[in-house]
């Protein structure tokens, strides 16, 4: 088989265990998106599902955030981890928002990208779900995936996102994206790994390329 067969039957599988996959970071708009999705950067989601109903009864809007100090909102997000620099950048993005944008996230690339502390995986996830653009945010789980499937021997997250581009529908990408993170999680963990119970590595094993 071929990878594009390989990737067929693997999105088969993933339809069948996660028909309509939810979004796992608690948000009501874009801006709540973004934050939530910046402070899950070294930090699992349910930790952030933890914090961010307390921080957005605080500020929910870019213009109720710069009314805190950097100090006030690292108290409220330090469990996330990195607490000092996620604060400034969530002040300082808010601020720009404001100044820049009239206080709206914007619906492009390149001007979230330009957002401190927004990189390319951050960007792709609102853009696929705040804005209906189609992407393919790559994480760690996604990558160790991809690389466990045979779809991609990327080194980088980069190269691993261009890999799957080419092997999925483009209208999928965005489901697919979240059905390998919850898959990654509940059946193809970093560690503890078993490869007869896993329903897509043992599919493979059973069916090398």
């Amino acid at each position: 088989m071929n990878k594009h067969t390989i990737a067929k039957n693997i999105q088969r599988i993933l339809n069948e265990l996660y028909p309509a996959p939810a979004v796992p970071l608690s948000h009501h708009d874009s801006y709540t998106l973004l934050i939530a999705v910046l402070l899950s950067a070294h930090c699992t989601d349910a930790r952030v599902n933890k914090v961010t109903p307390i921080l957005f009864k605080k500020a929910s809007t870019p213009q109720e955030m710069v009314k805190l100090s950097i100090n006030e909102i690292e108290s409220i997000i330090h469990s996330c981890g990195l607490g000092f620099r996620k604060a400034t950048n969530i002040w300082e993005l808010s601020d720009r928002l404001i100044k820049d944008y009239e206080g709206k996230v914007p619906a492009s690339f390149e001007a979230l990208e330009s957002l401190p502390g927004v990189g390319h995986k951050t960007a792709s996830v609102v853009m696929s779900q705040a804005f209906q653009e189609a992407a393919f945010p790559v994480d760690t789980h996604i990558h160790r995936c991809a690389r466990r499937w045979g779809l991609s021997n990327g080194k980088n997250v980069k190269q691993t996102e261009k890999d799957l581009k080419s092997l999925f529908p483009k209208k999928d990408w965005t489901r697919l994206h979240l059905q390998i993170i919850y898959f990654a999680r509940e059946h193809c963990q970093a560690r503890s790994h078993q490869t007869p119970i896993c329903p897509i590595c043992s599919w493979i094993v059973e069916n090398p390329i």
